[in-house]
């Protein structure tokens, strides 16, 4: 897909059909999970290589992915963190601390996303 739009959606690989929330603005990667106390799945920022946990009310994993979506590292992250920007990532996902173990996300695994029109 050459162009992402804001919306819903749904990761593929590790676990199946897990909910993710597609932030494509600028605007919406900015807002990010802040001021939430949860999210329900994930949040894939694009284009992104870098995130921070500022201002944010839990902890979070963070997987970094490459253009083609293969996950290039996964870290937890606590609130008030700046995580440095990765080589060669074009995308983050985030999601509650714990829940990228549970799926089984790890380096090499490649993910997909299918957009909800």
């Amino acid at each position: 897909m050459a162009r992402w739009e804001n919306g819903a959606g749904v990761l593929y690989g590790a676990a199946s059909g897990i909910p993710v929330e597609i932030a494509a603005s600028y605007r919406a990667r900015g807002r990010g999970l802040l001021g939430r106390d949860g999210i329900e799945g994930a949040l894939l920022l694009t284009p992104a290589s870098g995130v921070h946990t500022f201002r944010m009310r839990f902890a979070i994993d963070v997987a970094y992915l490459s253009r083609d979506f293969t996950v290039l590292a996964v870290r937890t992250m606590r609130p008030g963190r700046l995580g440095l920007p990765r080589l060669r990532a074009r995308h983050v996902l985030e999601a509650e601390a714990g829940a990228m173990a549970r799926w089984g996300l790890r380096p090499g695994l490649r993910l997909g996303v299918e957009p909800r029109r």
